[in-house]
Parts: C-alpha cells; sequence; structure tokens
C-alpha cells in the first residue's frame, strides 16, 4: 500500500516534471539571453559614462552596476516562464522583502552607493577638479562607489565618503575659468587715496598671471585703526591653487615694492600705554595729572589723601573708646 503510493507519487513527479521541461527550456534560452543583453547594457553604459567624461573605475562600476540590473530582470522574466504558477508579483515581493532586510543591514554601504552613483550621474564635480568641502581641501582624483578620493595640496589622500560628500556644501574652486583674488593693506591717514589707488592698479597690471578683463581694483574698505584700510583684487586664469599662491605672491610683493617707492606709507597698528605713579600727589586729581584725563565738574582727590584721613578717623574712634 505504502510502496504503491510512492510509486504513484513518483510518477506524478515524473510527469510535473517532464511537463516543466520546455517551459525550462525555454526559460534557459532567456536568460542566456538576457546575459547577453546584459553585456551589451553594459558596454553601452560603460561608454557612456566615458564619453561624460568619468573615469575609467566609475564608468566600470556603472556598467557593472546596469549589468546586474538586467540580469536581474532576466532572471525575474526566466522564473515566471519556468515555473507558471509563480507570478512575477510573487517573486517581487520576495525581492521587496528581502531587500528590506538587505537594506537594514548595510544602510551605510548603500546610502553611500546610491550617494556615489547620483554623484557620478549629476557631476558636481568632474575628475580632476579642485573642491573644498569642511575641512578638507583638494584635487579630485577619482570617484568610487563608496568614497570621492581626494589629493590635498600637501600631497596626502582623503577619502570621503559619498554619503556625506552629496548633503554636505561642496565648493567647486576650478568650476569656471577665471578666478578673483584679493588681498587687505592699510596706507597712512595722510597719504593721497587716489595716488595709492593709481600706483596699486599699475603694479597689479604689470604682474605676471593678472588679467587685464576683468580689471584689477583697489577698493577702500573702511578707516581702520592704523591708517585707510583697502583692498586690492585681481583675477587669475586658470583657477588652480599653484595658479593662485603665485599671482598672489608677485602681486603682494609689487604692490608694496611700487608703494613704497612712492613714498607711500604702510603703516601696522600702534599702541600708546600710560603708566602713573599712585602714590604722588597728584593722583587721582585730574585737573593737575600728568595723564590728561578730563578734569569734569569735581575733581577726585588723590587716594593716598583718602586713606589716610580713613586712618586717622579710625585712630580718633579708637582713642575716643
Amino acid at each position: 500500500m505504502i510502496f504503491s503510493e510512492a510509486l504513484e507519487r513518483l510518477e506524478q513527479l515524473g510527469r510535473a516534471s517532464v511537463a516543466l521541461l520546455p517551459g525550462l527550456a525555454v526559460a534557459l534560452v532567456l536568460f542566456g539571453l538576457g546575459l547577453l543583453v546584459a553585456r551589451g547594457v553594459r558596454a553601452a553604459v560603460r561608454r557612456a559614462a566615458a564619453l561624460r567624461d568619468a573615469s575609467p573605475g566609475s564608468a566600470a562600476v556603472l556598467g557593472r552596476i546596469a549589468g546586474g540590473v538586467t540580469i536581474l530582470v532576466s532572471f525575474l522574466v526566466a522564473a515566471s516562464v519556468a515555473f507558471p504558477s509563480v507570478s512575477a508579483a510573487d517573486l517581487f515581493n520576495l525581492l521587496g522583502i528581502g531587500g528590506v532586510a538587505i537594506g537594514f543591514a548595510f544602510r551605510d554601504v548603500l546610502q553611500n552607493l546610491l550617494a556615489g552613483i547620483l554623484i557620478l550621474l549629476t557631476r558636481p564635480f568632474v575628475i580632476g577638479d579642485q573642491i573644498r568641502t569642511g575641512s578638507h581641501e583638494g584635487t579630485v582624483e577619482d570617484v568610487w562607489v563608496r568614497a570621492t578620493v581626494l589629493r590635498t595640496y600637501d600631497n596626502q589622500r582623503v577619502l570621503i565618503p559619498n554619503a556625506t560628500l552629496f548633503v554636505d556644501k561642496i565648493t567647486v574652486i576650478t568650476a569656471h575659468d577665471k578666478r578673483r583674488l584679493a588681498f587687505p593693506l592699510t596706507i597712512g591717514n595722510g597719504d593721497d587715496i587716489k595716488e595709492a589707488r593709481r600706483l596699486i592698479v599699475e603694479a597689479l597690471r604689470a604682474t605676471g598671471g593678472v588679467l587685464a578683463d576683468p580689471p584689477p581694483e583697489a577698493l577702500v574698505t573702511g578707516l581702520g585703526a592704523a591708517g585707510v584700510d583697502m583692498t586690492a583684487r585681481l583675477w587669475i586664469d586658470p583657477p588652480r591653487r599653484r595658479d593662485a599662491v603665485d599671482a598672489l605672491d608677485h602681486a603682494i610683493a609689487n604692490v608694496k615694492e611700487a608703494l613704497t617707492a612712492a613714498g607711500i606709507d604702510l603703516p601696522y597698528p600702534t599702541s600708546q600705554v600710560l603708566l602713573h605713579d599712585q602714590t604722588e600727589e597728584t593722583d587721582g586729581n585730574r585737573a593737575r595729572q600728568r595723564e590728561g584725563w578730563p578734569a569734569g565738574k569735581s575733581p577726585l582727590r588723590a587716594r593716598w589723601q583718602v586713606l589716610r584721613e580713613n586712618d586717622e578717623a579710625a585712630h580718633r574712634e579708637e582713642e575716643r573708646a
């Protein structure tokens, strides 16, 4: 009895397997075609990313992601053909549950992955740009899926997570062809501002690397403690860090030499400290003390006089007691 039931079940499984063979064959063919399509999609995405000035590593990563998605879709189609009782909705529900579990387990990794893909697609900066984010500044060497590789000016490598880079503020220093530089200076209160302005502009125009258009300029920014505060502005091209450092070095040196040769004073803040002897007779008497404080309507008495009067009054009280 049991043996016959087992044979019957084996026969049913055999018939079911034979019935599934055509579907499995078609599913294998479809999956094989999907692999070929995935290879083409991978190559096309890699080529398209390369045309958008992406690095070879970034283009390869995008190509692998596109190929993996194509293979996944091909597997779902093949599975639905091989097993008609399993619908595509069931497969997607299963993938959804698995995706939620994977998302919780690898939240940071997936966050950086998605941020890296968005950076590669939107291209807020390209390989070779000089950027500043947070306390880091340098040249972008590569954009990985997990992090962006930044080489600082002192030749250190910094890996910045893409999620942080995507949501944080970024200054792309080399986004435009031209860059404006500025440095402050102070001239004496008795110097001619127009003459100083003319000398500064001429010195900037004679500096190598400084553009004539937009023209350099010298602006008065305030009246400081040491003199008249001014700001010299100039434009350079290209806007890279090394060019900016060289341009400022030559510009500041030329401006200083031009102003000094013309007799324009470059003062620095000075302080005057007044000291007085608190034991002298004029101490506290604003009408007589040497420091020149305003006398006011009721000049104060010297401190030593007040202290002596207090001591005498206390002594008299003791004698009375």
